[in-house]
């Protein structure tokens, strides 16, 4: 048995079942192993290193077990970088195979070397090289140890080409695995009694408690513990872009979204108001706190946070009781000790944020059922929630849909979720990132989100999409721009503009936007080269019948949508409406603007 087929068989015992990648010059003894080990992962070949990861990272979003993607060397491992630092941010297991140049090239001037190591070290949980055959199967399980334990993470591992050709010794090396470490989290920690019974006294005695729901618990799988704790104390739950399916949309305690982008009014209403919050794997960065504004800093609002690294405790607040442990296990031992349903003592702080949660889609109703064109991205959105078959997982890229996907997207069963890649925001996320959605739940329709900067940069997984026949629905939201960034470019010269005018006087009008905007097309004709079922539509008639047409079909299907842009009326973007004078938290700003 050589090296290859040794990696290949552990990666079986691990439970990997699919395995993301492009082969190149220094892959093909893995590929050999991968077409000859009986039991292999199955091997989905990708168009670019990039999407490889993507796909790998919202696999392991959604299953919960560490995602395998692998590249070749040189440029490969270039490519493979932007998967691997979003991954590692977020929490997300993730393990990337170099399949690295032989090590008798190295220092020697190797067509493609790159210190590998090196190269990946600062953003990743852990690199390393192996250096030996006989040092593979310790440096696969750590690998696994690595990105399933602790607050999870991506490892990257480099194996240079001649060591997988080498024989594995008979004798002095054992293959096993470790079954703890076939899913993340693999070990729940939870903190002391007396830490627990100290935070739950506090809880208890809050009038306006509220919980915060971070990627922390998504990634924890807390949200029926979550739920479950939320009902028996009648706390109102808000998340975290990232902690989005936590608790039902429609759930009377699952009140929406705070940060800074797609926000709920009401949520950072009850956020500012709370007299208690309870943080759950949220790290109170600049998003889930408006750039720390709210809570009020060294405020009368007492804090709990839960977090798996005590490193992230503290780190921007003042924090009263702080609980070190794994997400799930922190609220299951609260459950154990929380009394039964005491839902009735906040039953009118729940009351006050519903009612101002009513209040805002009342006002929000007319714009979700608007027929003007080009269509709203939030008219799309509505029609997406009347059809969408439940349960599903939908992915989003960063940019363009996210404000309205955040903000308006209404999942209504506990098994739907909505996948966004928030730590660096990268674009050509949506599209490689549905075929992972599909192979980590089958059985679930995987629905794209995406607008033009990102089809730019992923749109030869169509071809993949095609290939494998994923039943996904793509949806582009064509705006024939960078639409984020030409919003931007408008909230910036608006907020100069207002500062530089006298109180009281008009903003002069003037579009300082460059270099931002494309040619104008019917991107579903791409669709159409590799086959895959396409729409072009512009009226809210044809959104609605694509969209219902799409979900009967078991193929992939591209809806290629003509919406406003989100730079000619001003998204629901927290720090933007502050910056052309706008209260992001009064119920309807948005709808005025």
């Amino acid at each position: 048995m050589n090296g290859a087929t040794a990696l290949v068989s552990m990666l079986s015992g691990y439970g990997v079942d699919v395995i993301f990648g492009v082969p190149g010059d220094t892959n093909v003894a893995l590929y050999e192993a991968l077409r000859t080990t009986k039991g292999a992962p199955r091997h989905i070949l990708c168009r670019d290193e990039r999407s490889a990861v993507f796909m790998a990272d919202c696999y392991a979003r959604l299953s919960g077990k560490p995602g395998v993607a692998e590249v070749p060397s040189g440029a490969g491992a270039l490519y493979g970088l932007p998967g691997v630092a979003e991954a590692n941010k977020s929490s997300v297991p993730l393990i990337l195979l170099v399949n690295d140049i032989p090590q008798p090239g190295v220092g020697r001037g190797t067509l493609t070397e790159l210190p590998v190591q090196d190269l990946f070290k600062p953003i990743s949980k852990r690199a390393e090289t192996l250096a030996h055959v006989r040092k593979l199967p310790e440096v696969v399980r750590r690998a696994f140890r690595e990105a399933t334990g602790g607050r999870p993470g991506a490892v990257v591992l480099a194996l240079p080409e001649d060591i997988l050709y080498q024989d594995l010794p008979s004798e002095g090396v054992s293959l096993h695995v470790e079954p703890q470490c076939r899913q993340a989290p693999s070990y729940r920690s939870r903190p002391a009694d007396a830490d627990l019974d100290s935070a739950l006294g506090a809880i208890l005695a809050a009038e306006r408690p509220l919980i915060v729901a971070g990627g922390g618990a998504n990634r924890s799988a807390a949200a029926e513990a979550i739920t479950a704790f939320a009902e028996r104390l009648g706390i109102p739950v808000v998340t975290t872009i990232t902690g989005q399916g936590v608790i039902r949309d429609d759930h009377r305690l699952g009140i929406g979204i705070i940060g800074d982008n797609g926000f709920h009014p009401h949520a950072v209403w009850a956020l500012g108001r709370a007299d208690l919050v309870i943080y759950v794997g949220c790290r109170m960065g600049s998003v889930a706190t408006m750039n720390w504004q709210w809570p009020v800093p060294n405020g009368e609002t007492r804090i709990v946070q839960v977090d798996l690294e005590p490193e992230i405790i503290g780190n921007t607040y003042a924090i009263d009781f702080p609980l070190v442990g794994d997400a799930r296990a922190v609220v299951e031992a609260l459950i154990a000790k929380a009394p039964a349903d005491r839902a009735s003592v906040t039953a009118g702080w729940v009351d006050d944020i519903n009612n101002r949660r009513a209040e805002f889609w009342d006002v929000m109703a007319p714009h979700l059922q608007s027929d003007e064109v080009p269509l709203r991205p939030e008219r799309v959105i509505e029609t997406l929630n009347r059809c969408l078959p439940m349960p599903c997982n939908v992915v989003s890229d960063a940019g363009t849909p996210t404000p309205y996907a955040t903000r308006f997207l209404r999942l209504r069963d506990p098994q739907s979720k909505l996948v966004i890649p928030r730590f660096y925001g990268g674009l050509g996320y949506a599209i490689p990132a549905v075929i992972g959605a599909y192979f980590a739940a089958p059985h679930l329709k995987p629905v794209g989100l995406f607008g033009d900067g990102s089809l730019g940069m992923s749109a030869g997984e169509l071809e993949t999409l095609a290939r494998l026949q994923i039943p996904a629905v793509l949806i582009h939201f064509n705006n024939a721009c960078f639409g984020w960034i030409k919003a931007l470019q408008r909230v910036v010269d608006r907020d100069r503009a207002r500062k530089a005018s006298a109180p009281g006087a008009a903003v002069p009008a003037n579009d300082p936007t460059f270099s931002v905007d494309f040619g104008k097309y019917d991107m579903s004709r791409l669709a159409s080269v590799y086959g895959i079922r396409g729409f072009r539509v512009e009226t809210p008639a044809q959104v609605e019948a694509a969209l219902r047409e799409a979900f009967q079909l078991n193929e992939p299907v591209f809806i290629d949508v003509a919406v406003e842009s989100i730079a000619d009326r001003l998204p629901p973007v927290f720090s933007w409406l502050k910056k052309v004078g706008a209260d992001p938290a009064a119920v309807g700003v948005q709808a005025a603007l």
